[in-house]
């Protein structure tokens, strides 16, 4: 199992980006999922998570600006990012906790993509 993310790239201030997180391999089902970023110098921080009943949560610094979501059919978790600003420049990550199928057996652990990068600048 592997989490890809996509969607990543430049924006100026007050632009729009949407990330993906898609699980692939064997995967039976994507339970919780996050994201996180993590900017240079910083600690990784919580950006927006959502439940398998799909209740989400937001970072005070993104509340009003972005929204999580996800499609079970695809197994795919997405972010929607509005109004950013260069303080949201960061590597972005995407983390989920995913059942991994083995012949009849279903295994869950927690993945972590391998990091998208937003940059956000005039």
């Amino acid at each position: 199992v592997q989490l890809v993310e996509s969607g990543g790239g430049w924006v100026r201030p007050g632009g729009s980006l949407k990330l993906s997180c898609v699980a692939t391999g064997n995967v039976y089902e994507v339970h919780d999922a996050a994201w996180y970023r993590q900017a240079p110098g910083k600690e990784r921080e919580l950006v927006a998570s959502i439940t398998e009943d799909g209740n989400t949560h937001y970072a005070d610094s993104v509340k009003g600006r972005f929204a999580v979501a996800r499609d079970f059919r695809r197994n795919t978790v997405y972010l929607q990012m509005n109004t950013l600003n260069p303080e949201d420049t960061a590597v972005y990550y995407c983390n989920a906790e995913v059942g991994a199928r083995t012949g009849y057996v279903i295994n869950w652990s927690q993945y972590w993509g391998q990091g998208t990068q937003v940059t956000v600048s005039s």
